[in-house]
């Protein structure tokens, strides 16, 4: 599998004083990766979701609505130094073939001394995104309403990353933002089993830093940290465009602020947004919920790491 050329970015703004994360982000490749402190990949697939897709279309709508937001937060300054590898080829067919070919992809941008931030597409693809990380101890806080831990039957979906990850040896996990009565019973005392934690949406509502606390004290001790934000984390009102939208769930406040305490941990090396489906979005709402929550991680994320 490789990647497309990436695309150029721009700005939208016609005024030179508003700086935009389209005036600078680069193209970039594997080779010159390593002189950013980030880079994004896009992975337009959906051949794996279980309900309504067009999570494909992800990647381009998060990068377009990435472009025209400016790149200063209060208190940290601007985001710079991020580029962009383009997206993977991605072709339908057998999910597990497709898993397997986008490892063989990210494991090369893994190797590259900078953070990764994917573009989804859809949760299955968590699995080869996460996977090549299993160089040493391995933990996730997963933003999401559900655990997609389901067992694989037939073939891989995107209801079951968190099953192959736990069968690969993941030794931490944490879903944060979970929903009651969007889980079986079955797949909770998996997780529980597991040694899982498990933060609700409604113990996000309750103190938002508390759980985001309870999510990095899960990861206590493991080496490296993968973030995933599946955007139907959000409630409906806020991210419409996702394949599973439900009521109950985390206000885009809420997801910013954990994602800047997470991204703050000196031992995170990836970061994913999945299942943005422009397609099923009302006004763009959830591409640019998704944009911006890579705009606060960034924020956060201190690149000059050892």
């Amino acid at each position: 599998m490789s990647l497309r050329e990436p695309p150029v970015w721009n700005g939208p703004s016609d005024d030179p004083n508003d700086e935009q994360f389209g005036d600078v982000v680069e193209p970039t490749t594997l080779d010159e990766a390593d002189a950013f402190d980030a880079v994004l990949i896009g992975e337009p697939y959906d051949g794996a979701v279980i309900g309504r897709r067009g999570a494909r279309e992800g990647p381009g709508a998060l990068r377009e609505a990435l472009a025209g937001i400016k790149t200063h937060r209060f208190g940290a300054g601007p985001v710079k130094s991020i580029g962009d590898l383009g997206d993977v080829e991605v072709s339908d067919g057998d999910v597990g073939a497709v898993q397997e070919s986008a490892r063989e992809t990210t494991r090369e941008i893994h190797t590259s001394d900078t953070l990764p931030i994917f573009l989804g597409g859809d949760n299955s693809l968590t699995y080869p995104n996460a996977a090549p990380l299993f160089t040493g101890s391995l933990g996730i806080v997963n933003f999401d309403a559900h655990l997609d831990c389901r067992e694989v039957r037939g073939e891989p979906t995107s209801g079951t990353p968190y099953r192959q990850l736990h069968e690969a040896g993941l030794d931490a996990y944490a879903c944060v933002g979970a929903r009651h009565f969007e889980t079986s019973t079955a797949y909770a005392d998996y997780v529980d089993y597991q040694g899982g934690e498990i933060v609700t949406s409604e113990a996000v509502g309750e103190d938002v830093e508390s759980a985001a606390e309870r999510a990095l004290d899960a990861m206590a001790e493991v080496d490296t940290v993968y973030v995933s934000v599946d955007l139907d984390v959000l409630d409906a009102t806020a991210a419409p465009g996702v394949s599973a939208p439900t009521p109950g769930g985390l206000t885009t406040r809420e997801l910013f602020r954990m994602l800047r305490i997470v991204a703050a941990d000196d031992r995170v090396a990836g970061f994913e947004v999945v299942e943005c489906a422009p397609s099923l979005d009302s006004g763009n709402l959830t591409a640019a919920a998704g944009a911006r929550a890579i705009a606060h991680f960034l924020s956060a994320y201190d690149g000059d790491r050892s």
